[in-house]
């Protein structure tokens, strides 16, 4: 493969890696950011290796050119990473080292004592550790283990052997790593539930139970040119004609605060509301604050005046143009370059004409999904697909005909769809439901796909009832592509060669959650010389011509609610994007 480079990958500072705050939705003072260099050496099994093989730039996986190691870590190998920091703990404090995701399964030690295990490459995970930091030098190990695509666990697109639609497999960390201390009693997460129709938000906050808790909740903004202030905030706090809302409550309970202002959300107009939230002591002394924002805007599946089920947002028909997004950087691949790199691909995306992506087989960085709430992008959110190895001549050779033919399904055929392991099926479920509870909070989420063409699919309608009792505010999209089961809110099909087909006399929308796939290599900026696509064009010409009269075509289908296009960047042998693997041409 030839190395391509983004601008940001190559005016990378590997001494200020994504030095940004991880977690806008629940920001609080107090952040240290360890990601840059660590040691690291790769062993065979668990063995500890006696020294270190090098250094690597964290958070970018070793596969990535970025990391400075360029080396696939193989099933049954041990990734050990090694850093030392300096750290004077606080008075009253509790300390907390945190994790965006580690793909696959890692040990945390610090001071040679185990502080945390975690296992899922997607989601989130922290470790206190409080008891084993010392003053002055503490030095932390962190070792993962990978078996990628050769077993049931969550995959995504990856592959050891990569090719076609799949791409190069990662390892270890790759999102950033950071440590934070909190006072001894501290806000632990809020669930937010705004209800745009009873001009009021719905707040929990987990902390210790029945501690004094004070909601302030700024005037309705837009912030597409300038985020909000943090640290002022933080430490100055919100100014009084700011406040348009406040209210008292207890931690575990739901406290609902009646909002004057009521600015919807949307593409066009994404108006956040900023709020701070006080842990008290009885007496009413400060002990804890963090800040976080929600959005009041509502999506459902309703019928339109001619009596068709459209998807609403806020009560009224809104087509959904899309864009497919793998989440691949040539230099980073799973990991961007820096957080300029990703409001580039979300305002790229509004800019180009679209109101919608959707982020397939992958959980973005949390920074990824607060841009597009800012900036005003809708998202279909994946579950993360896993299973046994596929079989593409059945789920999408031979699906795209049956599918077409709209001949009846079972999800029972249980090897032919690669999900036989019970341990596999409790695992997707497990993070299914934590997939809901890390990103709930985000208003640009408004569907998610449970199933995607019948990657290690199973028990879709018990799956997708329990899914939408989760989170009822959301639909759900329960097979896309094929292998429907007739539940879920979506008509859900793919569109690359067969004119699309939709079952009538359904309560649901109809969507084309993909299609499109027309390939045009740039030379000097592909990074194979194999080429992967459904259509090839020669020129850049034809490929433009052909994408107007397909899209033109596309959202002439009657009951149509939505579309997604494949896709917005090129990946690997896939060049079919609308702008080339390094972003630095845009095809379309």
């Amino acid at each position: 493969m030839k190395q391509l480079y983004t601008v940001w990958g190559e005016s990378l500072n590997s001494a200020h890696v994504l030095q940004e705050y991880p977690r806008p939705l629940l920001y609080r003072a107090g952040y240290r950011s360890l990601n840059g260099y660590w040691t690291y050496a790769i062993a065979e099994n668990h063995r500890r290796p006696k020294g270190p093989e090098g250094t690597i730039l964290v958070p970018f996986s070793p596969e990535s050119v970025l990391s400075g190691v360029g080396r696939q870590l193989k099933p049954g190998q041990t990734l050990w990473y090694r850093r030392t920091f300096l750290y004077r703990q606080p008075e009253h404090t509790r300390t907390f080292l945190h994790f965006g995701a580690v793909d696959q399964e890692c040990a945390v030690y610090l001071n040679g004592r185990k502080i945390g295990y975690h296992g899922g490459g997607y989601l989130p995970f922290s470790c206190e550790m409080t008891q084993e930091l010392t003053d002055g030098s503490n030095d932390l190990i962190v070792a993962v283990r990978d078996v990628s695509d050769t077993s049931y666990h969550a995959r995504g697109k990856q592959k050891l052997k990569r090719g076609g639609m799949y791409y190069t497999a990662v390892s270890g960390i790759w999102q950033s790593v950071w440590m934070e201390s909190v006072p001894a009693v501290f806000i632990r997460s809020l669930d937010v539930r705004p209800d745009p129709d009873g001009r009021c938000v719905r707040i929990r906050v987990r902390a210790r139970k029945n501690m004094p808790v004070r909601i302030r909740i700024c005037a309705p903004h837009i912030y597409r040119e300038q985020e909000f202030d943090y640290e002022r905030a933080l430490w100055k706090g919100l100014s009084e004609e700011d406040i348009i809302a406040q209210a008292q409550g207890k931690a575990g309970s739901v406290i609902t605060v009646s909002l004057p202002q009521v600015r919807l959300w949307s593409p066009e107009s994404p108006e956040l509301y900023y709020f701070t939230v006080d842990l008290l002591t009885e007496d009413g002394t400060e002990t804890d604050r963090v800040i976080s924002y929600f959005a009041l805007r509502s999506v459902s599946v309703e019928p339109d005046r001619r009596g068709i089920p459209r998807i609403m947002l806020n009560h009224h028909p809104y087509f959904e143009a899309g864009v497919l997004d793998q989440g691949y950087w040539p230099d980073g691949l799973y990991t961007a370059p820096s957080d300029e790199t990703l409001q580039f691909d979300v305002r790229g995306m509004a800019e180009a004409g679209f109101n919608m992506v959707r982020m397939h087989g992958k959980i973005e960085a949390d920074r990824w999904y607060y841009h597009c709430d800012r900036i005003g992008l809708l998202v279909w959110q994946d579950m993360v697909n896993g299973g046994e190895a596929y079989h593409d001549w059945f789920v999408t050779y031979l699906a795209t005909f049956t599918a077409w033919l709209q001949l009846p399904t079972s999800d029972r055929l249980s090897f032919l769809l690669s999900r036989t392991n019970l341990r596999g099926k409790k695992e997707f479920e497990r993070e299914m439901r934590e997939t809901v509870r890390v990103l709930r909070n985000h208003p640009c989420i408004i569907e998610w796909t449970l199933f995607n063409e019948g990657w290690g699919q199973f028990d879709t309608e018990r799956l997708t009832k329990e899914l939408k009792r989760l989170d009822p505010g959301r639909l759900v999209d329960a097979a896309s592509g094929w292998f429907d089961r007739g539940c879920g809110d979506i008509n859900s099909i793919h569109y690359y060669y067969l004119t699309p087909r939709f079952k009538e006399g359904l309560s649901r929308a109809h969507v084309i959650s993909e299609f499109g796939g027309l390939a045009h290599r740039v030379p000097g900026h592909s990074s194979c010389l194999h080429e992967y696509g459904y259509r090839r064009y020669m020129t850049r010409r034809g490929l433009r011509d052909k994408y107007r009269r397909l899209i033109a075509r596309t959202v002439r289908i009657d009951g149509l609610s939505g579309f997604v296009y494949t896709q917005w960047n090129d990946v690997e042998e896939e060049t079919n994007g609308i702008y080339t693997y390094d972003r630095k041409v845009k095809k379309i």
